[in-house]
């Protein structure tokens, strides 16, 4: 009778000390950064949440945008874009163009936007807001900053 052969199974091999070593360091370096952005994140200048606002001399586009912002937006931005303890100033580096085009205060009053820069929570959508009027208040917006000095 032939003996049977044990198959013996090759032990796991162990990774070296080395590569231990260096996923330990890798996971302490991430979680080094994670903790350090997250400190950053709350010790960022968010700037002030209501601001004096100089309203100039307005184009007439800009005049019934004024008119339609009071209507739909003044609420919660205050009636110059200042803003308020509900929402937060339009006239503000955060929305200047290079940062948020024109496109997206489009997009913020169809779709609502949800909360990143402030603490006020969540916009809702705003349907009620025709696109001629929207432009309007975009330029309204924009002649705002630009008279306070964010280009």
């Amino acid at each position: 009778m032939p003996k049977k052969r044990i198959r013996r199974h090759k032990p796991q091999s162990r990774p070296l000390p080395s590569t231990v070593a260096r996923r330990y360091w890798m996971g302490a370096a991430t979680l080094a950064a994670a903790v350090g952005a997250f400190v950053w994140l709350l010790q960022v200048d968010r700037g002030e949440t209501q601001v004096d606002v100089r309203v100039p001399e307005l184009s007439p586009t800009a005049r019934a945008g004024q008119a339609a912002f009071e209507g739909n937006c003044a609420a919660c931005h205050g009636p110059t874009a200042g803003g308020t303890d509900q929402g937060p100033p339009l006239v503000h580096k955060w929305y200047e163009p290079a940062h948020h085009a024109d496109a997206a205060f489009v997009l913020a009053a169809k779709r609502g936007v949800a909360q990143h820069h402030w603490k006020f929570g969540s916009m809702p959508p705003q349907p009620q807001i025709g696109e001629r009027s929207l432009q309007q208040i975009i330029a309204y917006v924009r002649e705002l900053q630009r008279a306070n000095g964010i280009e």
